[in-house]
């Protein structure tokens, strides 16, 4: 193709050339070219475009193959992207022109002036384009840019496929959306594995990014793109999971959201002993997705994100990385806040029974922190049900005040629960500011079996702490028993009342 163009190109040129002459054309004095003196010049010119050409395809297949060895499907990038394949056919049909003029130059008189000009025209450009092309090029290479290309690609070949009602095209496309999700997982790995927070992150984004859009998309989809096609059942990711496992994501009309938290997953294994930072990034995103889900009012996709939050949370768990667990827990309660903010009661219970169920397993993995954070979150999401005058508020409470009873008989929590007990005296007197003493009375009744001593002990540290922000750096921001003034009244309340109705007789130890 580009030695058709180059030889259509010199052909029209020596044609003008033909016919200017015939003309008698009197060109200015600085293109009156003689053909015993330029003959030498367009010779050099041309060697000077293929010169310009050498060395571009030298610097370019170097940093391209560099990339490549880092990133998958760089060259292919590369060669399908318009402008280097519009600068490469420029250069060669360029060189090709000169060929073709250099040999047009004969014996006779008959100087081609066109041509010549266009061709010195070609090597000013050719010269002039080296340094803003390199620039291209490195930009064009930049992580992050090659991250945004994979993500619009599969995103384009999702949008595709949710349009098109042709069979063989509706399965490249899903091809290519699994090709450029796995693409991103891979890069999002490698860089974990170098230590590279910045393009980690980036991966981690542009799977949310791809599918946050996709799902705002997907429910004026063809119906046809939600069936799993051969490509999909052939991926890795798919072929292990039973007949009756498929049927359901293709019932459910979420394949790809699975397949996007299903790299989630694989990146969050790799994160959660190298770069505990993108777990963090990652418990982020996928609160974004179930939230996306809620406001296009997906149920599905949002129960496929608390599955992988629960599948998070027994990984970070099992490797007891506290810290972790602490994030996760952070953006795991704000989804359930917007769950219930969107008057989805019956999930926000069932989320409610998850952290609750999290907080019975940390503790009896040994990690008290860890359950004493889900009490504090649970005490944040009964007051955001009240807030919102749920229906799920009763029921939220109730398992809030399950979270410090032993899980199996026999069980003793004695100190380790001390900060769930805190929790529920601190959602008390937020109950008492908004007036709703009925529900505070819940949590002191549940309370008449605790030692008096130790009701005073967590009294004066809950009074005690003054000041909002915790005295190290967190990610919370905020001191779990920080109390503003309003609520250090209502404190002062809750352990006021009568000393029959907040502390019963405390039982004998065989007896509990």
């Amino acid at each position: 193709m580009l030695s058709a163009v180059a030889i259509a190109a010199f052909g029209v040129l020596y044609t003008l050339d033909r016919w200017s002459s015939a003309r008698g054309g009197a060109p200015l004095d600085y293109f009156d070219f003689q053909s015993d003196k330029i003959t030498d010049s367009i010779g050099s010119l041309s060697s000077m475009i293929a010169a310009v050409l050498g060395i571009i395809i030298t610097v370019v297949s170097i940093i391209v193959q560099l990339s490549a060895e880092r990133y998958t499907q760089v060259t292919e990038m590369f060669f399908r992207d318009r402008i280097n394949m519009v600068v490469m056919g420029f250069y060669v049909v360029g060189c090709m022109v000169g060929i073709f003029t250099a040999f047009s130059l004969g014996a006779n008189s008959f100087v081609p002036r066109i041509s010549l000009i266009v061709v010195m025209v070609v090597a000013l450009i050719g010269f002039g384009l080296m340094a803003p092309y390199f620039a291209y090029v490195f930009d064009f290479l930049q992580p992050e840019n090659i991250i945004q290309r994979i993500r619009k690609g599969a995103s384009d070949a999702a949008e595709s496929g949710l349009s098109t009602a042709v069979r063989d095209d509706r399965d490249e496309a899903q091809a290519a959306s699994l090709s450029g999700l796995e693409q991103l997982t891979d890069i999002t790995i490698n860089s974990i594995s170098g230590k590279d927070k910045i393009i980690a992150t980036a991966g981690v984004d542009a799977l949310k990014d791809l599918a946050v859009g996709y799902l705002k998309q997907k429910r004026n989809g063809n119906v046809a793109w939600f069936a799993i096609g051969p490509r999909i059942r052939a991926n890795p990711d798919f072929v292990s999971m039973s007949p009756e496992s498929l049927d359901d994501l293709e019932e459910r009309r979420n394949w790809l959201e699975f397949k996007v938290l299903r790299q989630y997953q694989s990146i969050y294994s790799e994160a959660l002993t190298q770069m505990r930072d993108i777990n963090y990034v990652l418990a982020i995103d996928t609160r974004y997705i179930g939230e996306a889900a809620i406001r296009v009012g997906d149920p599905e996709v949002l129960r496929l994100a608390v599955k992988f939050f629960n599948t998070y949370m027994r990984a970070t768990l099992n490797a007891k990385d506290v810290r972790t667990a602490y994030n996760v827990l952070n953006q795991y309660r704000q989804l359930a806040e917007a769950v219930l903010r969107a008057g989805w009661h019956e999930k926000a219970i069932e989320l409610a029974g998850f952290l609750k169920y999290y907080g019975h397993l940390s503790f009896s993995m040994k990690l008290p922190f860890v359950t004493e954070t889900v009490a504090y979150d649970l005490c944040a999401l009964c007051e955001v049900a009240h807030e919102a005058q749920s229906a799920a508020e009763e029921r939220l409470l109730d398992i809030f005040l399950e979270v410090d009873q032993p899980e199996h008989e026999g069980e003793v929590h004695d100190t380790g629960l001390r900060g769930v007990r805190k929790a529920q005296v601190k959602l008390a007197t937020y109950y008492l500011v908004k007036n709703a003493e009925s529900l505070a009375r819940r949590i002191w009744e549940d309370m008449a079996h605790e030692r008096p001593e130790r009701l005073r002990s967590i009294h004066e540290e809950l009074a005690g702490v003054t000041s909002k922000d915790f005295w190290e750096i967190i990610d919370r921001g905020t001191n779990f028993d920080y109390l503003p003034p309003e609520r250090k009244e209502a404190l002062e309340r809750f352990f006021a009342w009568d000393a029959a109705s907040k502390v019963a007789p405390v039982a004998p130890k065989e007896a509990i």
